[in-house]
């Protein structure tokens, strides 16, 4: 246990098992603070996932692995018989934290998988979420290789919301790719979409680019169009919440017009994802279930009002672009240009 641990820390990560408990970096105070949740039970994991103190598919589903084994250990201490029924009904609770991320459902069905029937079910759970951990670590390197290779020199890349360490269990989908390329000096300039309205982009995005020393420019979501045009940007690269069986791909809201832009301008695009975000249950984008979100999140900033009093608001975090519009499917197990479901259902 301990090995696999201190291989977990080797890298910068926003969460790190201590056996008996959970701590989170609070993403929700950054750039300003620093600040980490110590979470201890599942009510907590499902709060701060719903709450976005976590956020970022792959994220998201080392969060809940981890709360899975925080749940399994009450259920079993407790020494009520039935207890993994008990833990089943939980999961359940939790998997609805975010409906659309599928790594969450994922993650979850993985755990419930694990055979119980054992002398101690708790520990072998704990070592299934330590590996979904670890395999995401690995999982983003083998992303930033495949994904850079695709980029050649002197480009100038956009991206859109957050997809880095904060998002992943190591470098990232989308900005791991740009990290890698960038280190491989492949790129002129980085530029990042503010992203509304949590703004995962300006404060999440720029200060993980800031942790590498690596420049970019932000802009404000609705710039991103005049900068395709007037800059001559050469790739547009993002993550993903779900991916449906035909490529359809459901991201946080802005990407559908991203893309759109992209298209218009000749800016080729890149979907970065690990094959756990690809939901094969799902045959396209009009299936996947798109969470709403309180509009006071877009009529204020930091508790602060912005809009005028009685301003009614339509906050749909994610949107869904269609495949016709991605060029290159990025993922652990193969690069897809122009996806579509038999190509990407080779992959299986």
């Amino acid at each position: 246990m301990k090995q696999a641990e201190t291989a977990l820390e080797k890298c910068f990560q926003p969460m790190c098992w201590q056996h008996d408990h959970l701590q989170l970096l609070d993403q929700r105070l950054l750039p300003h603070q620093e600040q980490w949740l110590r979470l201890e039970g599942i009510n907590q994991v499902a709060d701060a996932i719903r709450d976005l103190a976590v956020r970022g598919a792959p994220a998201i589903g080392i969060t809940a692995a981890y709360g899975a084994v925080l749940a399994a250990r009450a259920c079993w201490q407790s020494g009520v018989t039935g207890w993994q029924e008990a833990w089943v009904g939980e999961l359940a609770q939790l998997a609805q934290a975010r409906p659309t991320a599928v790594n969450l459902r994922w993650a979850l069905a993985r755990m419930q998988s694990i055979d119980l029937s054992i002398a101690d079910p708790v520990n072998r759970l704990e070592q299934e979420a330590i590996a979904i951990h670890r395999e995401d670590i690995a999982c983003n390197r083998e992303l930033a290789k495949a994904g850079s290779a695709l980029i050649g020199p002197d480009s100038k890349v956009l991206t859109h919301c957050n997809t880095g360490p904060l998002a992943t269990g190591a470098i990232g989908t989308a900005l791991g790719v740009i990290i890698a390329a960038w280190q491989q000096g492949k790129l002129s300039n980085i530029y990042a979409d503010e992203t509304r309205p949590w703004l995962q982009g300006s404060r999440l995005t720029a200060w993980e680019l800031n942790r590498h020393q690596i420049p970019c420019q932000l802009i404000i979501d609705g710039a991103a169009a005049w900068l395709m045009a007037s800059q001559a940007i050469d790739w547009l690269i993002v993550g993903a919440d779900r991916v449906a069986a035909n490529g359809d791909v459901a991201n946080k809201i802005g990407t559908y017009s991203a893309m759109l832009a992209a298209k218009a301008h000749a800016v080729k695009t890149m979907v970065v994802v690990p094959w756990s975000t690809v939901d094969m249950d799902t045959d396209c984008g009009d299936d996947i279930p798109i969470e709403q979100r309180n509009g006071s999140e877009i009529v204020t900033i930091a508790g602060q009002q912005i809009a005028a009093d009685q301003a009614q608001a339509w906050n749909p975090v994610f949107d869904i672009t269609p495949a016709k519009l991605v060029d290159f499917l990025v993922t652990e197990r193969g690069v897809i240009a122009n996806p579509e479901y038999s190509k990407i259902a080779a992959l299986v």
